[in-house]
């Protein structure tokens, strides 16, 4: 059996887009490969060759495959333990008029290569489409918060404020490299061509009796049928899978991104500060009753990391082509190709749908500033200090074994952080006692992040929403269910 037939894992068909998974089905793969061999009738009969109308026509009311026929494929492949030839025969079957001129001169790699080349042009388009909506989403989320304090963290530990939103635009920030990177890698996607069986075009010339020219507009002719703007141009009998390391690394890239965005979303969540989407009637644990486990991020960490890995196994198939091929790439891709692109598009629907449910809690992340924001502002303190005529030095002692004493309540005692009430009692800060307040505010301690949310979703966003492409399948765009 095909490679193609046993790849209807629970991945693709119960999490999947309908879109992808289609495109990674046995029916489009077959369906394309009907049209390689028709666009190459075409062309070849464009060029002289006698091939009649009569046989055109059969072969395009046919390019898809009925369930006899893939009965039929099946029995041929049995018999003759070659996947092409056994769908050569199955189409000559229904179109009898052209079943002595398809796949006229071609080697399998003609309909295989040329094939996954357009699944993979066709998935990056997928997913460019994805990406979009999702950065759409998470922008909307870092406005509306672009102004809301939050405990910053560096080695996890507390650090100075951002806001929700600003740490929300460095998650997009990555998702626009990922989408650039995607579009580049997809625009540059050349096709294999007509190229015979060790890429000579022996057979080709052959065909047209020596006509070299006539060999190269066949080439020409059949990468316009397809849709593509060049064909690449020397090959073997595959295109270099050094294609695929290209195609996979921006995806193996995508993982990163992915996974590091869930990655905050699970310790936001431990928080209690950010929630993803929880059904009222969704279970967290069968033990522990009160759980809100994020699991839809935990599922895009682990489908990332095999994201990632997945390039790897695309290097190690590129470096191990012995000269003009070798057949232990096929198989190998038949997994990875698919498999990589099935969990990309997962990845990113499940971010959809988290991002379009994040629930935030203002009250817990105002709790947790309030626990740490006392020892930050010890700086602000000692300078407001030294503007009423204060010593540097002595505010700063001051300030070193109050914070001292107070971290010892919260650390030892395990008492509330109480260093502002420590300043206040104590008389050397009675100059500056009514600023506190003010000195405190937290919104005093973001900096430029509600601006540089502002800028940086009209300068970098904006335009990368404004692509025509991107536009189209934002405003296509709907919200994503998850069953599970």
């Amino acid at each position: 059996m095909d490679a193609y037939d046993t790849y209807q894992t629970p991945l693709s068909s119960r999490y999947a887009s309908k879109e992808m998974a289609n495109l990674f089905s046995p029916a489009m793969r077959f369906r394309t490969w009907r049209q390689l061999w028709l666009s190459l009738a075409i062309a070849e009969k464009q060029l002289g060759l006698p091939i009649s109308d009569e046989a055109i026509e059969q072969m395009k009311n046919n390019l898809d495959l009925t369930a006899e026929q893939f009965e039929i494929a099946a029995i041929e492949e049995k018999k003759r333990r070659h996947d092409v030839m056994a769908h050569v025969h199955t189409f000559g079957k229904v179109a009898p008029a052209a079943a002595g001129i398809i796949h006229l001169g071609a080697t399998s790699c003609y309909v295989t290569d040329n094939a996954d080349l357009i699944f993979l042009r066709t998935g990056l388009t997928y997913l460019i489409r994805s990406l979009g909506i999702l950065i759409s989403r998470l922008s909307a989320f870092a406005a509306e918060y672009r102004a809301l304090p939050t405990l910053g963290f560096t080695h996890f530990q507390p650090a100075q404020l951002t806001t929700v939103g600003k740490r929300a635009t460095l998650w997009i920030q990555e998702l626009l490299w990922d989408l650039r990177n995607i579009k580049r890698v997809r625009d540059d996607l050349g096709f294999r061509g007509v190229k015979g069986t060790t890429g000579t075009q022996a057979s080709f010339l052959a065909l047209f009796d020596g006509d070299h020219e006539k060999v190269e507009k066949l080439d020409k002719l059949v990468t316009e049928l397809e849709g593509f703007g060049y064909a690449y141009p020397v090959t073997s009998q595959t295109y270099s899978r050094k294609i695929d390391v290209d195609v996979l690394a921006p995806l193996a890239s995508l993982g990163a991104t992915a996974h590091k965005i869930a990655t905050d979303l699970r310790l936001l969540a431990n928080l209690k500060e950010i929630e993803e989407p929880f059904e009222s009637t969704q279970i967290g644990s069968s033990a522990m009753a009160y759980k809100r486990n994020p699991m839809r991020s935990e599922r895009v960490c682990s489908l990332s990391r095999h994201l990632m890995v997945l390039h790897q196994n695309a290097l190690m198939t590129s470096s191990v082509q012995w000269f003009e091929r070798t057949l232990d790439d096929s198989a190998n891709r038949r997994i990875t190709l698919p498999e990589a692109f099935l969990t990309a598009d997962i990845v990113l629907s499940t971010l959809q749908n988290v991002s379009e449910g994040l629930v935030v809690y203002p009250k817990v992340i105002a709790r947790r500033i309030s626990q740490e924001l006392p020892f930050m502002a010890t700086e602000n303190i000692i300078m407001a200090m030294v503007k009423k005529g204060g010593d540097r030095q002595e505010a700063h002692e001051k300030i070193r074994v109050l914070s001292h004493e107070a971290g010892h309540q919260v650390k030892q005692l395990g008492l509330e952080n109480d260093l502002i009430e420590r300043i206040k009692a104590d008389a050397y800060f009675d100059p500056i006692k009514g600023q506190l307040d003010e000195l405190l505010d937290p919104p005093s301690f973001i900096g430029r992040a509600p601006e540089q949310v502002d800028a940086f979703l009209k300068e970098w966003v904006g335009p990368a929403l404004a692509d025509k492409e991107v536009q189209e399948a934002v405003s296509r765009g709907q919200k994503v269910e998850l069953n599970v």
